[in-house]
């Protein structure tokens, strides 16, 4: 009874995070693809090819030269793989989170709040890497693939495993510290929050606050294993390993290069990441979940 309660569980938790993936995804999918492009800077691209990606003019002339050159809807441009990614990713994180919880005490440490987020995220994202890797490739504007099917089994021939697993080391680097750092900077500031209002629960715009400042912090922290990460998924036969991408970066671009396109990614993960725990947080309220 006891397990079969607990299964129940899991799947409302991962009905409830996905539903939270697919509006965090529709939403802010332009910030992504406008981080991808920025990022892509300093590579040995062209003029043509520089220009065609959106300049070198920071965010708002990037968002404003992709809506201009291709049109409004090319700022969604890779939404089928983020959906694809987003939605079953951030319902098994939810679904990881949930089941993970039961080995911690109730009321979590920063400590176990940390390690709980980091495991959570992980599974998440080695299972769901290759469509990461889709993902990026559809928003640089560099690859054309027909379909996201297309572009698996393209990458597949052409480079194998290691194709759709590029990134793989600083994929983890990025996604675990930034889930762990959240979860205990969110679980901290909701703390405080509460006690400073004296109420038992926070509304769903004061939920949203605490999230928006997690997100913040644990963005600035893992952008540069982010700039990493797209390098090596973008240019797989650039770089010998994720040493020779970090090495190649500060070279070329220096210590700046690996916070290029910080602003859209920290805007887009803080609002994606406070959207997905509020409305995560009231879904699970619906369904009995957390009381």
């Amino acid at each position: 009874m006891g397990h079969s309660k607990f299964d129940t569980s899991l799947v409302k938790a991962f009905a409830a995070g996905s539903l939270s993936g697919t509006c965090s995804a529709l939403l802010f999918q332009p910030f992504d693809l406008v981080k991808t492009r920025l990022q892509v800077e300093g590579t040995a691209l062209s003029s043509a090819e520089r220009l065609k990606l959106g300049g070198s003019n920071g965010m708002l002339y990037t968002f404003y030269s992709v809506a201009r050159r291709e049109h409004i809807g090319a700022l969604w441009r890779g939404l089928v793989p983020a959906l694809s990614r987003c939605v079953p990713g951030i319902g098994m994180y939810f679904c990881a989170l949930h089941g993970l919880s039961r080995f911690t005490s109730e009321e979590r440490t920063l400590v176990e709040s940390v390690l709980l987020g980091a495991s959570a995220r992980t599974i998440a994202g080695i299972t769901l890497l290759p469509v990461t890797v889709v993902k990026t490739r559809y928003e640089s504007g560099f690859y054309s693939y027909s379909s996201m099917l297309d572009a698996l089994m393209s990458i597949w021939r052409r480079e194998g495993g290691k194709g759709l697993y590029s990134g793989l080391l600083a994929t983890v680097a990025r996604d675990a510290p930034f889930s762990g750092l959240y979860l205990m900077f969110y679980t901290k500031i909701k703390r405080q929050a509460k006690n400073g209002l004296g109420t038992p629960e926070l509304r769903a715009f004061e939920t949203f606050v605490c999230g928006s400042l997690a997100g913040v912090v644990a963005s600035v922290v893992t952008q540069p294993a982010d700039v990493v990460k797209t390098r090596l998924q973008l240019f797989p036969h650039k770089y010998n390993s994720t040493g020779s991408a970090v090495f190649c970066i500060l070279k070329t671009n220096g210590v700046f290069g690996f916070f290029k396109g910080l602003v859209p990614r920290a805007v887009r993960r803080t609002l994606m990441a406070a959207m997905s725990w509020t409305v995560y947080e009231r879904l699970s309220r619906e369904l009995g979940l957390i009381s």
